[in-house]
C-alpha cells in the first residue's frame, strides 16, 4: 500500500497527542473542580438551613413565656437607632409581648444607653403609654450605668425611674453637630463647586461658608424637638420634678442628684424591684435578640460572598 493510499488513516503527530492529553487533563480537572464546588454549596445550604431551624427552635421558649407570676424584663442597651439592636421595632415588639402575657405582673425596662434617635425613642415612649393604659400594668425603668438623652426620653414613660447612686441620668437636650472645612480649603487652594436646584438644598454643607439664615432655621428645628422632649418629661414625671433652671439644659447628673431633682424616684436594682415592688422574683426576659441562626447567616453569608469572589478571581485568568 503506497503512502498516497487513501485507505491509510492519518496518525496523530506527537504535538497533537500532547495537546489532546493536555485538553483531557484540563477537562478532568474542571469536572473535578465543578464537582467539589457543587458539594461545597450543598453543604453550605444544608448548614444554613440547619442553623435557621435550630435558631427558630431556640426562640420558641421565649415566645411561650410561662403563665405563672413573674416580672417581665425588656433590655434597652447601647445606642438607640434604626440599625442598632435597641431600635423601635425590637423594643415595641418586646414590650407588647411582655404586657400581653397574663403571667407578667409588671414590666421592667433595664436601661444602659447613652441615647440616640429622638424618633426611635418617641415611638417607644408612645407605645409604652398606650400599653400601660390598655393592660393596666406598671412599668419600671431601672437605669444602670447610663440613662441619658433618648434613653431618658423612654424612661420618662415609666411609672417609676430607679437608678444606682452612680448612674448617669439626664442630658435632656438635642444636638446637631458637624465640621466646617472652608478655612482648610482656602489654605490648600481647593474650590467647592456645589450646584443645587433649591436655595437651601445644600443646607449646612460642611464645605460651604456658614449661612446665618440656614443656621437660624436649623436652630429653630432643634428648639422645637427640645420642647417636645421637655413636654414628654414633664408629662411623665409631673410634680416630682424640681424647679431647677438647669433641668432641661442638657446637663446630666449622677443617680443621687437625679433623685433629688425628681428625674428619678429612688435608688434600687432590677432584683430589688422584682422582689419588693412587683412581688414576683422570677424574671423573664422578653428582649428581642438576634438569634444564633441570624448571626451565623450574616457572618457566614459575608464569608461565603468573599470566598465566592476570590474563587471567581482565581478561576478567571489567562494562560
Amino acid at each position: 500500500m503506497s503512502a498516497d493510499d487513501p485507505r491509510k488513516p492519518d496518525l496523530p503527530t506527537a504535538t497533537e497527542n500532547a495537546l489532546l492529553t493536555q485538553f483531557a487533563r484540563a477537562y478532568l480537572q474542571q469536572q473535578r473542580s465543578e464537582q467539589r464546588w457543587r458539594w461545597f454549596w450543598r453543604l453550605v445550604w444544608l448548614f444554613v438551613a440547619a442553623s435557621i431551624i435550630w435558631g427558630t427552635i431556640q426562640t420558641v421558649p421565649s415566645a411561650k413565656a410561662p403563665v405563672t407570676a413573674h416580672t417581665a424584663l425588656v433590655e434597652v442597651r447601647g445606642v438607640i437607632a434604626t440599625d442598632a439592636e435597641a431600635n423601635a421595632d425590637n423594643l415595641m415588639a418586646a414590650l407588647r409581648s411582655a404586657f400581653e402575657d397574663h403571667g407578667a405582673r409588671a414590666v421592667i425596662l433595664r436601661i444602659n444607653s447613652p441615647g440616640g434617635s429622638p424618633v426611635q425613642a418617641g415611638l417607644v415612649h408612645d407605645e409604652i403609654v398606650r400599653l400601660k393604659a390598655l393592660h393596666k400594668k406598671k412599668i419600671y425603668a431601672v437605669c444602670e450605668e447610663m440613662c441619658a438623652s433618648a434613653a431618658y426620653y423612654i424612661a420618662a414613660a415609666a411609672d417609676q425611674v430607679v437608678v444606682d447612686k452612680a448612674s448617669v441620668v439626664g442630658s435632656i437636650g438635642v444636638l446637631m453637630d458637624g465640621f466646617g472645612f472652608t478655612g482648610v480649603m482656602e489654605k490648600i487652594g481647593v474650590e467647592r463647586r456645589l450646584m443645587t436646584s433649591g436655595s437651601n438644598k445644600g443646607m449646612l454643607d460642611p464645605f460651604s461658608p456658614r449661612d446665618p439664615i440656614q443656621e437660624t432655621y436649623a436652630q429653630a428645628m432643634l428648639d422645637q424637638i427640645h420642647q417636645q422632649f421637655i413636654s414628654v418629661v414633664k408629662s411623665g414625671r409631673g410634680k416630682r420634678l424640681q424647679d431647677n433652671p438647669e433641668l432641661f439644659s442638657g446637663l446630666f447628673w449622677n443617680g443621687e442628684q437625679a433623685v433629688s431633682l425628681g428625674l428619678a424616684d429612688r435608688l434600687g436594682s432590677l432584683d430589688q424591684i422584682a422582689r419588693d415592688e412587683v412581688k414576683a422574683e422570677d424574671i423573664i426576659d422578653y428582649t428581642q435578640k438576634e438569634n444564633l441562626a441570624e448571626r451565623l447567616a450574616k457572618r457566614f453569608g459575608a464569608a461565603i460572598g468573599a470566598g465566592a469572589v476570590q474563587a471567581m478571581r482565581e478561576s478567571v485568568h489567562i494562560r
